[in-house]
């Protein structure tokens, strides 16, 4: 008997298509985001153990060290499409590390196992959240707006607060700061499921999912630099 295709089946198939497609394309972004993170954490806690981060810190190196991971962001958010998909692999894995160079002051700070504590909290906040913003069918794009707000808030009181040094500020803007990332998390999970949908070809693809997992990996690590001003237990 000759096969029978019907359009439902053909519905059918291609949804599997795009699933599985999507399903691979989501597992590149969590694994970028992954990599990075475990990058920034090494380079960080070599920089700490090792001297170096002190070593560099109070000098004019510092500040070079500080900036350049958000001039290797505006050049992964304006420049990638004109980058190979290699050169923007390799932008982003520098980027993570600088990161963590600038970050080492984090283990001379606080205590080896109220970091190990923070990290494992964020890192079961984020999950919930981004499998919220993978599965749910509501539209979370009405959220962007607000919640870009708060970070720019977010972003103004900081600097506010590195002339005032006020304690209560500081509380304030880690527990908004959470909420932010914790909505954030969410809104770009499904912004970045939605790019997949937009991708035209490997390439393509490939580097939608290197400016996903930047997005990700933004949203956890201040997730996690909130929380450890919340939580974390400094050295005496």
């Amino acid at each position: 008997m000759a096969n029978q295709f019907t359009p439902d089946a053909d519905l059918k198939s291609g949804s599997l298509g795009v699933d599985v497609g999507l399903r691979q394309y989501m597992l590149n972004v969590y694994n970028y985001m992954a990599g990075g993170l475990a990058l920034t954490g090494i380079v960080a806690y070599f920089a700490a153990s090792s001297g170096l981060y002190r070593a560099i810190f109070g000098t004019p190196l510092y500040w070079i060290v500080l900036l350049a991971p958000l001039g290797l962001v505006l050049l992964l958010s304006f420049r990638i499409e004109k980058m190979s998909l290699g050169t923007a692999q390799l932008t982003f894995w520098i980027y993570a590390g600088l990161v963590g160079l600038s970050l080492a002051g984090i283990f001379l700070v606080y205590t080896g196992a109220s970091i190990a504590r923070v990290f494992f909290i964020t890192a079961g906040t984020f999950g919930s959240m981004s499998l919220y913003g993978y599965t749910t069918k509501r539209d979370l794009s009405q959220l962007g707006s607000f919640l870009f707000m708060g970070l720019i808030g977010i972003v103004i009181a900081g600097l506010v607060n590195m002339f005032i040094g006020s304690t209560a500020l500081q509380l304030t803007i880690s527990v908004i700061g959470v909420i932010v990332f914790v909505g954030l998390t969410a809104w770009d999970t499904q912004r970045i499921k939605a790019m997949y949908l937009q991708a035209d070809g490997t390439v393509a693809a490939g580097k939608k999912a290197i400016m996903g997992a930047l997005s990700l990996y933004l949203d956890f690590l201040n997730l996690f630099l909130m929380l450890m001003q919340l939580l974390g237990d400094r050295r005496r």
